[in-house]
């Protein structure tokens, strides 16, 4: 069974205060600051995937990301507008289409610490499931999408807007939480895909200084659609919530270049 990859690396990152590059070459060794230094964390990601085809999906900062990469034989694909993990995926839809593969992995760019057992566990449950998601239990659930399920089953992801309404004694059965990373069938992913891009969700959002409506897609969608079909979705829990955790503001890129250094996380 042959795995491709795709890793969501298209983002601005802007809660990294202080700093414009990609986020997915931030270094997991710093140096002068936390900002600067070795072993970006995308080389940490590509490190822990299985072999196989791999693709990056781009945006911001494009050039610097291919430049850093553009000796690991990789395939890139740009995502035109910044529209949700969806709009990432639709934009390597070309890359899903023409490789050789059996089962792939999307994970997120800013997520180093996922271990390669786990990557595999993941897309080894694709022969019972055609859609597998990587679950975490955090000791707070903060504002994460919650998976809702039964048994060995996905129902679904509830977002934080949603969820935070629940009573409480609802919430006391809810207590895994979507890392964002997720594995698929090669046949189910290219079937649904197409319907993931002909429903789009209207989102306010402001855009170069002014409100208004944009199309957004999010890859949860799919875990309705395969559902609806009466197609299985499933799940693993990561080792603990450091392994998918997302470096998404300094004081996370600070705590994990501190995991890297003590060695907390299998390199």
């Amino acid at each position: 069974m042959k795995t491709a990859s795709i890793i969501l690396a298209a983002g601005r990152g802007s809660r990294m205060k202080g700093y414009t590059g990609n986020k997915t070459l931030l270094p997991l060794l710093p140096g002068s600051s936390c900002y600067e230094g070795r072993h970006p964390i995308l080389m940490n990601i590509l490190a822990n995937l299985p072999t196989g085809p791999r693709a990056l999906v781009v945006n911001h900062r494009k050039d610097e990301v291919i430049r850093a990469t553009r000796d690991l034989d990789l395939a890139y694909h740009e995502q035109p507008e910044l529209n949700g993990t969806g709009g990432a995926l639709i934009a390597a839809f070309p890359f899903l289409e023409t490789r050789k593969y059996d089962r792939l992995i999307v994970t997120m760019g800013d997520v180093p610490f996922v271990r390669r057992d786990t990557y595999l566990d993941l897309v080894g449950d694709l022969k019972d499931h055609a859609l597998m998601v990587l679950g975490f239990r955090p000791k707070s659930r903060k504002q994460y999408g919650l998976l809702e399920t039964r048994g060995d089953q996905v129902e679904r992801i509830t977002e934080w807007k949603y969820w935070r309404k629940y009573p409480e004694k609802r919430l006391r059965n809810l207590s895994i939480c979507n890392s964002g990373i997720y594995a698929a069938d090669r046949e189910a992913i290219l079937s649904y895909l197409p319907v993931l891009a002909s429903r789009p969700h209207m989102v306010e959002k402001v855009v170069q200084g002014r409100p208004g409506r944009v199309k957004e897609y999010f890859i949860t969608d799919l875990i309705e659609y395969m559902r609806n079909d009466g197609l299985s979705v499933g799940y693993i829990v990561a080792h603990d919530e450091e392994e998918v955790m997302g470096i998404d503001d300094p004081d996370a890129l600070k705590r994990a270049q501190e995991i890297y250094r003590l060695g907390r996380i299998e390199r």
